[in-house]
């Protein structure tokens, strides 16, 4: 219902109450929708800067080669490049890959979240600027209601269990399609890996002390 909630070809009043005759955690996520929406009326900043500013400090990488490979989905990690090559495919894709990927830009690659901010307005048919925003900054940290800058997706173990026989990713990486279950998620352990898919972008557990070091670096104080 996203692309008729962006257009308006539904009401969300109307979803809502449907949500609740039938007691849906959906209407959790309605209700975010409509927080973002709050977010953005009364702080038109967060469009292109932090919600929080001491984020604003922080020093990304913003390596365009690195970015290249994400938009692509061609980091070499599949369920990154599978989620990434379904959006560039359909224009859409689930929450849940949603957070994935935006996790990996920011904080494996240390890419700033306005890009990808930018770059699903471009590819979805959904994009809604507020939640887009609101959903990027949760990723990133630098939100309302941020997703603590410490906690950092593992891009395997997220694959492992939200895809756990790889359907998605043979899907949507084709190169993947004759590996066997045992490597699907981590291609790279194969004793051969597929010569057409590439090679990991960064290591994730390198990623991970980077950016932890980069977020402490601006000393960022929670509002009382």
């Amino acid at each position: 219902m996203s692309v008729h909630l962006r257009f308006g070809t539904v009401s969300i009043r109307k979803l809502a109450q449907v949500a609740q005759k039938k007691n849906e955690t959906w209407l959790n996520e309605l209700i975010w929708r409509d927080f973002y929406h709050q977010i953005l009326w009364h702080f038109p900043h967060i469009v292109t800067k932090s919600f929080k500013p001491a984020y604003d400090k922080i020093k990304w990488r913003n390596n365009e080669t690195e970015f290249a490979a994400w938009c692509e989905g061609k980091t070499g990690y599949p369920i990154v490049d599978a989620a990434m090559r379904q959006m560039n495919q359909i224009g859409w894709m689930h929450n849940r890959a949603r957070m994935i990927v935006a996790s990996f830009l920011t904080k494996d690659l240390l890419i700033h979240w306005r890009a990808g901010d930018v770059y699903f307005m471009s590819q979805l048919i959904d994009g809604d600027p507020a939640a887009n925003n609101g959903g990027w900054q949760w990723s990133a940290g630098t939100g309302t209601d941020a997703q603590p800058y410490f906690r950092i997706f593992n891009p395997v173990s997220q694959s492992k269990q939200f895809d756990p026989d790889g359907a998605y990713i043979r899907h949507y990486v084709p190169e993947l399609r004759d590996v066997p279950d045992k490597f699907i998620h981590a291609p790279w352990e194969m004793p051969a890996p597929p010569p057409a898919y590439p090679a990991p972008v960064v290591e994730h557990s390198f990623a991970r002390e980077r950016t932890l070091s980069a977020f402490k670096a601006i000393k960022q104080k929670e509002p009382v």
